[in-house]
């Protein structure tokens, strides 16, 4: 999928995803002091401004025009509750480099075949000075036969263990590299509400 269908899916919708942070992007890192960050293809940009907001200078990349115009104005919305700053980069997330390198790198639900998205991880090591931090969250490949939701398309769905074999050669100590369970609630047939599990994969690395 290309930035126009990304642009036209962004601009259909209020929201494509939520105003909350990924709940793994929270729980990894609301630990961490902050610094500097990078939110790869980071969409309309929740988890940069959860960044923000904890007092993270951030900046937001995505390939979408759209998404990033629409994060911009939900961060000036919450600009009062913001201890950082974020900024918006409209540029391709396999290839783009911040001109210092940075503390902390997020890549969530980043959709890419094998190939780019090795190259994208890669790239987002090196972005990292000695100590920094990378975060990827991803739809696990089990989560297509055994979760909801996501893409259906197995070409863009990865595991753990894919990551690392991204990383290969890369110096980094790696903290996490699993499986993880997210409950997806939606409404039933009755009118209720129905749980299910998706499946994701967490890899945590830290570069030496």
């Amino acid at each position: 999928m290309d930035a126009r269908a990304w642009d036209q899916r962004y601009a259909a919708s209020e929201l494509v995803w939520s105003r909350e942070p990924n709940q793994f992007v929270a729980a990894e890192l609301a630990d961490l002091a902050p610094g500097t960050a990078v939110d790869l293809a980071a969409g309309e940009g929740r988890n940069a401004i959860w960044l923000a907001s904890r007092g993270w200078s951030a900046t937001a990349v995505d390939f979408s025009q759209v998404a990033l115009d629409k994060g911009a104005r939900l961060a000036d919305e919450a600009g009062i509750e913001l201890d950082g700053t974020v900024s918006w980069v409209c540029a391709d997330a396999t290839t783009w480099q911040p001109a210092e390198p940075v503390d902390l790198v997020v890549v969530a639900y980043l959709q890419l075949p094998a190939e780019d998205r090795r190259r994208a991880v890669r790239s987002a090591v090196t972005m990292l000075r000695p100590g920094g931090t990378l975060l990827l969250v991803a739809h696990d490949s089990t989560n297509l036969t055994e979760g909801t939701g996501g893409p259906q398309d197995p070409d863009v769905l990865m595991t753990a263990d894919d990551v690392l074999d991204d990383l290969s050669g890369l110096d980094v100590e790696v903290l996490h590299a699993e499986r993880v369970a997210r409950e997806v609630r939606s409404a039933d047939e009755h009118g209720g509400e129905e749980r299910r599990t998706a499946w994701d994969c967490l890899v945590r690395v830290v570069r030496r």
